[in-house]
């Protein structure tokens, strides 16, 4: 039995893409057995991305079209399209004709194979290579994802995004935050192409470093904050035990060398006061984390149900 898939295209400012596109989203959906629906995103866009839509919804009638009231980011994009979506199937997939439309079949003919998510691996060499090598080498390093590339298009079955939270810029993370989640992954080939029109919108330094810091935010939300006196307690436990040792070096210098340094003193008791707020605080979080647990829709865990 064939899926609904649900393909969610965000677009700012792709008033040259979105004809091209849609064609090639038509031909292919002509081509391929199964039942399509093409959400398409305008997010704030300042050109007219919006009116060339709409002319073409008049010609498409797998098309559905979401506007944003201002550029809110791909990551909420995906969200909207999702919160609409009628397919038991989701399709995450840029509207810069990067990629190919009739990579989406492929996707969903390993998904129907019994995995949650089936991610994109793009070959050959690309502009950004050197930025999603950093992503994915840190993000395997630190969820132990069975993939080499979770920047590409992916396609997943709806219960996935609606377990799932996220966040400003998170949909870098999102095989990252499924994976925590208990779903399943892997990845096929997909071919990779330049930009048909337009300039980029993923663009500069400043970018990367958001990126890492978001990478460390994800690990915290995802891990360390169900089990917080991993990270509490750590901390803690290092400025508890380094305030020991220097306290006890100070006494040992006092009785047999009869120097003593004031400094070092206050020093003692304020990694000793710090670590001893730290294991606090981690108890705290401990009983937040049970709350945030007993309160969570059991139904965003359970695979089945015999």
């Amino acid at each position: 039995m064939e899926n609904f898939v649900s393909i969610i295209v965000p677009a700012y400012n792709e008033e040259g893409n979105i004809e091209p596109l849609l064609q090639k989203l038509n031909e292919m959906i002509e081509r391929y057995p199964g039942k399509y629906e093409v959400i398409l995103i305008d997010d704030g866009s300042a050109d007219k991305t919006l009116d060339v839509a709409l002319n073409l919804q008049q010609i498409y009638s797998f098309l559905r079209i979401v506007k944003h009231r201002k550029n809110f980011g791909l990551t909420q994009a995906l969200v909207s399209g999702n919160s609409i979506a009628k397919g038991d199937a989701i399709t995450l997939f840029p509207a810069d004709l990067q990629f190919d439309v009739n990579d989406i079949p492929l996707l969903n003919e390993k998904l129907r194979e019994g995995f949650d998510i089936v991610t994109g691996k793009k070959a050959g060499k690309y502009k950004k290579q050197f930025v999603s090598s950093i992503y994915n080498t840190l993000s395997r390093k630190l969820f132990h994802l069975p993939i080499t590339d979770q920047n590409s298009i992916k396609i997943m079955k709806k219960e996935v995004m609606d377990s799932i939270t996220l966040r400003k810029d998170w949909h870098r993370y999102i095989v990252s935050i499924a994976m925590e989640k208990g779903f399943s992954v892997t990845e096929i080939p997909v071919r990779l192409y330049s930009r048909y029109s337009g300039n980029s919108k993923f663009t500069g330094f400043g970018r990367i470093v958001i990126g890492i810091f978001d990478l460390i935010a994800v690990k915290i939300q995802t891990s360390l904050i169900r089990k917080p006196m991993l990270l509490f307690g750590a901390i803690g436990g290092a400025l508890l035990g380094l305030g020991i040792l220097i306290g006890l070096v100070s006494v040992i210098v006092r009785i047999f060398w009869h120097f003593g340094y004031r400094p070092v003193v206050y020093l003692t008791m304020i990694l000793v006061i710090a670590g001893l707020l730290l294991f606090i605080f981690g108890f705290i979080a401990e009983i937040l984390a049970t709350i945030i647990d007993k309160i969570e829709k059991p139904e965003n865990f359970i695979d089945k149900i015999y």
